[in-house]
């Protein structure tokens, strides 16, 4: 997962504002009365978001199961002279040395982890790494993202030096998208290079979330719509929530 893609992630995401989202993660600290030191983000990818918090002062720790999106991650953080420490593991076994005031996962992160099972090991481990009190902040592609506006559709997008063609399907059956995403990227002989993508999301629904939470002793304190801390929409096609430790 996450190998070639992750030379032309950043320029596939470009509509991604890393600032907003930052803005937002600041927002929901203060609107619940905490101010986070150390920060773990879960599902880093090329550390965007993770530089910038970084950028506002937070000692960030930042983990993702990819090399390939760990070296671009280093790249950026070394640009800014940022010391943010970056962990190769999977999210479903990691291991901290000590705990932190805040874990993050973003971007629908939580959403390549398919199975119940798996999310609330994701989440035992959150609460144990999680200092009392702190918040737990992540983001889920919505039932209906999933099932309607990406699945079973086509996108593509036609480019001088980079094209590429997303054909997603979706299994009713076992609530998952499938994401067949295939890459031309022009290399230095002018020819085009052919990669393929195969990327799976889980839908998961918010009493499951909500089960997952309190089987790991983790308290949800809000569920809100995409970037906002309004209740999400019938038709919401990114769902946040916010949990803590007691």
């Amino acid at each position: 997962m996450y190998t070639s893609f992750a030379d032309f992630y950043d320029r596939l995401t470009h509509d991604i504002d890393y600032i907003r989202w930052a803005d937002y993660l600041q927002s929901a600290f203060r609107k619940f009365g905490k101010d986070p030191n150390l920060i773990l983000e879960l599902g880093c990818g090329t550390g965007s978001l993770a530089v910038e918090l970084s950028k506002r002062g937070y000692d960030m720790i930042a983990l993702d199961s990819s090399i390939s999106m760990l070296n671009k991650a280093y790249e950026k953080a070394r640009k800014i002279n940022s010391d943010i420490l970056f962990l190769n593991q999977d999210m479903r076994s990691f291991e901290l040395y000590g705990t932190v005031d805040a874990i993050v996962c973003l971007l629908d992160s939580i959403n390549y982890i398919t199975s119940v099972e798996d999310i609330k090991k994701v989440f035992k481990l959150v609460n144990n790494y999680l200092n009392p009190g702190g918040l737990f902040i992540f983001d889920v592609n919505s039932p209906h993202k999933l099932s309607t506006v990406l699945g079973n559709q086509t996108f593509y997008e036609l480019d001088e030096d980079i094209s590429w063609v997303w054909k997603n399907t979706y299994d009713s059956k076992n609530k998952t998208t499938t994401f067949d995403i295939t890459f031309f990227v022009k290399n230095k002989e002018g020819l085009y290079e052919r990669y393929d993508e195969n990327h799976v999301e889980k839908v998961f629904t918010g009493d499951e979330i909500k089960e997952a939470l309190a089987s790991s002793s983790l308290e949800i304190v809000g569920e809100f719509g995409d970037l906002s801390f309004d209740a999400p929409a019938v038709d919401e096609e990114r769902i946040f929530y916010i949990a803590k430790k007691a």
